[in-house]
């Protein structure tokens, strides 16, 4: 029988290897890299920019990953750097007119995809799924921050 830590751990896992594969597969339709998805998805909602470590925090994603992705996101006029501070962590980062319209094409795709893949829930199925998912999201970010207290075993 599959323990509750089993089951969660493994769902959580089998739902990013599916997120993981619908942007790579919608991306390369473009002729882009399934993680730029996050990345335009974040900087559209900011138009005004984001730093690198910004988009980084947002996207729960590496720094140097980032960092990596937004090179080629700029060699593809996707995203455009300010570079006025010496350190390019900290240059704002926009779309480009390109970049925008790629993020909207992200963002109607991902809207296909979460109806499709909700399919069967109410409105109210659906509400208490995020509530819950927000309140295991930051109940595990704080073990992440503090750490495991010992006398939970």
């Amino acid at each position: 029988m599959i323990n509750r830590y089993e089951s969660f751990s493994l769902t959580i896992a089998g739902l990013h290897r599916c997120v993981q594969k619908i942007e790579t597969e919608e991306m390369e339709k473009m002729g882009l890299k399934g993680s730029y998805a996050q990345y335009l998805a974040a900087l559209v909602r900011y138009s005004d920019g984001l730093t690198l470590s910004q988009l980084s925090e947002l996207c729960f994603k590496d720094k140097a990953a980032v960092s990596r992705a937004i090179t080629e996101m700029e060699k593809k006029q996707l995203v455009v750097r300010e570079n006025n501070s010496d350190n390019s962590y900290r240059a704002k980062l926009t779309l480009t007119q390109k970049g925008i319209e790629a993020s909207e094409y992200v963002r109607k795709r991902a809207q296909s995809a979460v109806e499709l893949g909700g399919q069967g829930l109410s409105e109210e199925d659906r509400k208490v799924f995020y509530k819950s998912l927000e309140i295991i999201f930051s109940n595990l970010r704080k073990i992440n921050l503090q750490g495991l207290p010992e006398n939970k075993a």
